[in-house]
């Protein structure tokens, strides 16, 4: 009785912690939004530097993978950044996706409590302090990723390294969407 018990609770809980998607529009201004593309602004953008120092950040079982990366990014003094690598897995996840093509755009935002996977991939930026990751997840049937979200919590381990930019640099412009 006691293990039908234990076995019903489980149940129960894994059925309440289920995947949820919502979406959510994120517009700018609706001028902003509408505003065709600029001559002045190139169609593509080369920003050249070099990095002061690369950083192998490590966060352990439990660890939200965000928030590390936001603590040690300010901890460390790292205004811009390159995210060259990131590997590990996760414990559950949280990112999102751009889900439609016009402005002003739409993310699909993922969760799922309960869902293991490895982090076969992250890239991204460190822009004026700030994080702009994303990462590939895989969970032995499908790859799938997005942009990394508060709530993505480590599993074994993750390890991201950082190529730091000399100061002086500004990528400030990178992925603004309004530069166009």
């Amino acid at each position: 009785m006691k293990l039908l018990t234990s076995s019903v609770l489980l149940a129960s809980a894994l059925a309440t912690a289920q995947v949820t998607q919502t979406i959510i529009v994120k517009p700018t201004t609706p001028e902003q939004d509408s505003k065709p593309n600029s001559a002045e602004v190139p169609d593509g953008l080369a920003i050249e530097g070099e990095f002061e120092r690369v950083v192998v950040l490590r966060f352990k079982y439990k660890a939200d993978l965000l928030e590390g990366l936001e603590r040690m990014v300010g901890q460390h003094a790292i205004r811009n950044a390159v995210i060259l690598a990131g590997i590990g897995s996760v414990r559950s996840y949280h990112i999102h996706a751009v889900s439609n093509r016009v402005f002003p755009s739409e993310n699909v935002f993922t969760t799922d409590p309960t869902k293991p996977a490895d982090i076969v991939g992250m890239n991204g930026y460190v822009i004026d302090g700030r994080i702009h990751a994303h990462m590939t997840l895989a969970d032995g049937q499908k790859a799938f990723g997005g942009h990394l979200e508060r709530g993505t919590s480590v599993f074994t381990f993750a390890i991201v390294t950082l190529g730091v930019f000399k100061d002086g640099i500004d990528i400030s412009r990178v992925d603004d969407k309004t530069y166009r």
